[in-house]
This record gives C-alpha cells, structure tokens and sequence, in this order.
C-alpha cells in the first residue's frame, strides 16, 4: 500500500499506523537521505529472513540498521570517545558506520568480526517511525539485489507488490547510497565511498 507523508512533516497517525505495522511483523519501503530503504523492526527474525528473499541477497551479506539518535547507537554499538565525536559531526547524514557490537544486536545482522552498521538518517520520516517504534529497522536499499538503487517509491511498489505492507512515498529521491565508514580500528577506514563526503578519513 503507497503512504504519502510529508517529508518535512510527517503526519502522526501515519507514522503511527506505520509504526503497527511494524510491531506486527510487516516490512516497509520508505525514504532516507540518500535513496529509498526496505526494512523491519530488528527483532524480526522472518521478516529479516523475508527480505533476503525479495531482494535475491545472500545470506552471508548482514544487514544495517536505522537508529534514531546517538543515544540509541550507545545501545546497539560501542562507541569509543574518537567514534562519538566523528558521528556527533557527520550524522545525522549520509554515512553508514561499521562499529563493533554490543549483545543487544540480533546474530542474523551480526558480521564475522561481531560489527554491525548502523545509520541516523538526515530524513524526518524514517526517523521519525524509528523513535516511535523504540528500536532499529533494517535498512537495504529498495532493489533486487545487483540491480541500480530505485528512487521512485511507484518503481518500489510495482517491484515488490504485496511483498511490502507499506510503500512510504516521500516523493521521489536520488540513487545514490551512502558512504560506509569503519570505525573499529584506530583510525577511520573508508570501505564503500557514496554521497557522504569521505576526505576526513584520509
């Protein structure tokens, strides 16, 4: 079903029938700073399975997850004293962090070094659904998995179809995706470059 919010001002009780969707059960497409997102609340464990099978992904590729503010990552992350300033500046923006993780973070979006990647947005709507729903979604990008990025919420929904209990249109986006950032090593180490500026990291 397409949902139409205002990006700048999402509507209450759309969130709110977004955010029931989601405690129970259903997987979402919506908008993020860069490009259109498919997720579910963290703690699906068949709705995560769903999605890897939607998007073709393979199973050894974990997914990242929306927070809703730094204090949310406290919870999902360890965050040293250098990670916390370099987030404080960039976010919420268009980067994605790979930190290591704390036992709160479900195994299926665990990497073999036990790190998960983590996003805050600059986009109201999905952050406003992640704060009233009180933990993380997984965040992919809304597209079979090798193909290009979809800005179109229309493209999405013809897509996925009735793979999806909400199709969030927040108007039409770019296809761009983030820039991923490790930061469990000394310094930071840049391993996807995307429309975050990464000249910091050098």
């Amino acid at each position: 079903m397409l949902l139409t919010m205002d990006s700048e001002h999402p509507q209450p009780h759309r969130v709110a029938r977004v955010v029931d969707c989601l405690k129970n059960g259903g997987i979402i497409a919506y908008p993020t700073d860069t490009t259109y997102g498919i997720g579910c609340s963290i703690f699906n464990k068949k709705g995560i399975e769903r999605i890897y099978l939607m998007k073709g992904r393979e199973r050894h590729k974990p997914f990242s997850f929306i927070c809703s503010s730094l204090s949310e990552v406290a919870r999902y992350a360890k965050v040293g004293n250098n990670a916390f300033k370099i987030m404080k500046r960039y976010l919420p923006g268009p980067y994605t962090f790979v930190l290591e993780a704390t036992r709160d973070v479900p195994d299926l979006l665990l990497t073999r070094q036990k790190t998960a990647g983590i996003r805050i947005p600059d986009n109201r709507i999905c952050l406003d659904v992640v704060l009233a729903l009180g933990n993380p979604i997984i965040t992919t990008s809304a597209n079979l998995s090798g193909e290009d990025p979809v800005g179109d919420p229309l493209v999405i929904e013809d897509t996925f179809g009735h793979q999806l209990d909400y199709v969030i249109d927040g108007g039409l986006l770019t296809t761009d995706v983030s820039s991923v950032v490790a930061l469990t090593g000394t310094t930071p180490e840049v391993l996807r470059a995307g429309v975050g500026d990464v000249s910091w990291c050098v």
